[in-house]
């Protein structure tokens, strides 16, 4: 449930920014004719949305103060724009706002006010879009927020539409342009290029949500690795995952001229938005259980209140299927299999990897009976296990036994912190006779240091792990620590001056013999394509020149 919810998010972050943009365009209906309105509206709107998603990479934090003037300009002048209409056409419409009135329209349409809830649905996608990238706000600001400016500017608005509307009766409800209808002639340009405005920035929000949602999945291993910069040294919320950001603009822009129409993009949204609404319902009844200990009782009436109204207008959105609300459907299915594969498959392979893992121990030990030689040299080995011997290496030596006289087993670690001071890069720890490990921890800010560095700052550490070892020693003989300790540290600058090998050890995983066609497909394609195609951390990597036994030892791993 908690991954279709997210599919649902990313879904929206494709619809939220082609319905918003392509509702503000519209609005150039009024001044254009049908057919330079189809040649115009669209180009233009693809346009805009080319240039949001071109502009990803800067960062938020450098156009994001230009954000809040927009939105606060935008909601004060639907606001105006309410109140000259309710003043002008209807000044009773104020009571609409009680709630007997949908009790009796619903009486009175039924079947057709059931359906045109899905349409409905439109009045709340925009305001849930500006609170999309709820990580960067506290609680006590989207209340403020949301309860002093947003809900009044958003009713008097639908209520100035509404006082428009009771006035003239022959509006033809199947144009686009309900809103600016409504809006004076005297300010209609001004508020076009406003509600373009706007409609960037609620576009804007949906999509620094898509790429915060799509980071806490990759981070849950529950989606394939992918290239995430973060745009800020201060805020952590604030990136950017450059695939994930040219895939929406392609899918945004064929949403729009596919449909070229917001009632199927409007169905469309609308169908995500609710759907995670409700997925949030259900999650949150188990939170108050599991995690506030609050009664179950109180949980199901939540549910049950919250919840109803939700299913209430989801079951009036997927009747829309064929009228655009496939479309979220389609992404989500597509997305939920690529998730849950790379979820399975990722978590099998590190219970392999822990099940399989063995002991240096056990490999000196073996190496009596294979010959298992050290030759000069570091050997550095890159893992993802924090502990034990990975079994691709176990495997290689069993296969070819020799391995560099000292030995690094390496694990690169990306924490989420802005930097790692340098003294705090490198946890070092023995493994066994001349064996060591080493995790090495990155900021989010940091940049990877090419080879030579990374090979000098190593070296460096071990040395000190080497000497601080010493101190903690017990022994009788202090002189015999000291010749051990100069005997170590001897043999590691041997080591660094015979030179250094990178070893990479990449795994495939396999379906067992009497898996299902389609599970072999999913494993098979889905799978391991994303591993080769998809980047993970930027971690430089090379052989130096090295004998011709260290170039085996690389080939066959």
């Amino acid at each position: 449930m908690v991954m279709i919810g997210t599919c649902m998010v990313i879904g929206d972050g494709v619809l939220t920014p082609a319905i918003s943009v392509f509702s503000a365009v519209s609005g150039l209906e009024l001044s254009l004719s049908k057919d330079q309105h189809e040649y115009a509206v669209i180009p233009i709107t693809c346009a805009i949305l080319v240039f949001l998603f071109a502009l990803q990479h800067y960062g938020t934090h450098r156009v994001g103060f230009l954000f809040a003037p927009i939105v606060l300009c935008w909601l004060l002048c639907m606001s105006a724009i309410g109140l000259y209409n309710i003043i002008r056409w209807n000044p009773h419409i104020y009571q609409a706002l009680n709630p007997s009135y949908m009790i009796t329209f619903l009486k009175k349409t039924r079947k057709s006010g059931w359906m045109s809830l899905g349409g409905i649905l439109l009045c709340m996608t925009g305001s849930e879009a500006m609170f999309a990238d709820l990580g960067h706000f506290s609680y006590s600001a989207i209340q403020l927020a949301f309860t002093s400016l947003v809900y009044p500017s958003l009713i008097l608005g639908y209520m100035g539409q509404a006082a428009y509307l009771s006035k003239h009766h022959k509006f033809d409800a199947s144009n686009q342009i309900g809103f600016y209808i409504a809006v004076p002639e005297s300010v209609r340009w001004p508020v076009l290029v406003l509600a373009i405005l706007a409609s960037v920035v609620g576009s804007q929000a949906i999509i620094s949500g898509t790429f915060s949602i799509i980071n806490q999945s990759q981070s849950l291993s529950c989606f394939p690795r992918v290239k995430v910069v973060h745009t800020s040294a201060k805020i952590h919320g604030q990136i950017y995952i450059p695939e994930v950001n040219w895939m929406l603009m392609i899918l945004c822009i064929a949403v729009t001229v596919g449909f070229r129409n917001t009632k199927h993009m409007g169905n469309a949204s609308g169908l995500a938005v609710i759907t995670v609404m409700f997925v949030t319902t259900c999650l949150m009844s188990v939170v108050m259980m599991l995690c506030w200990h609050r009664s179950p009782l109180l949980a199901l009436a939540f549910f049950l209140f919250f919840g109803s109204i939700e299913a209430l207008y989801f079951s009036a959105s997927l009747i829309k299927f064929l009228e655009g609300a496939w479309v979220p459907i389609l992404l989500s299915l597509i997305l939920l299999a690529v998730m849950f594969v790379w979820h399975h498959t990722t978590i099998k392979k590190y219970e392999y990897d822990m099940h399989n893992k063995v002991t240096l121990e056990w490999l000196l030990a073996l190496g009596d009976k294979l010959g298992v030689v050290r030759v000069p040299g570091i050997g550095l080995v890159y893992t993802d296990l924090t502990s034990g011997v990975p079994a691709n290496f176990s495997r290689f030596v069993t296969n070819l036994p020799a391995f560099h006289r000292v030995l690094v087993f390496v694990c690169v670690k990306s924490v989420p912190v802005p930097h790692v001071l340098p003294a705090e890069r490198y946890l070092v720890g023995r493994v066994g006779h001349r064996s060591y490990r080493c995790i090495v921890r990155y900021g989010y800010r940091d940049v990877h240091q090419d080879v030579d560095s990374f090979e000098t700052e190593l070296v460096e550490s071990l040395a000190a792990f080497i000497k601080l070892d010493a101190l903690f020693r017990c022994s009788d003989a202090a002189g015999e620590v000291d010749e051990r300790v100069l005997e170590e540290l001897h043999e590691l600058c041997e080591a660094r001056e015979s030179g250094t090998a990178f070893i990479l050890g990449h795994s495939h995983v396999q379906t067992k013999p009497g898996s299902s066609l389609l599970k072999k497909l999913a494993v098979g394609v889905v799978y391991n394509f994303l591993r080769r195609n998809c980047r993970g951390p930027d971690v430089v990597l090379r052989v130096p020149p090295a004998s011709l036994l260290e170039v085996g030892m690389v080939y066959v791993l």
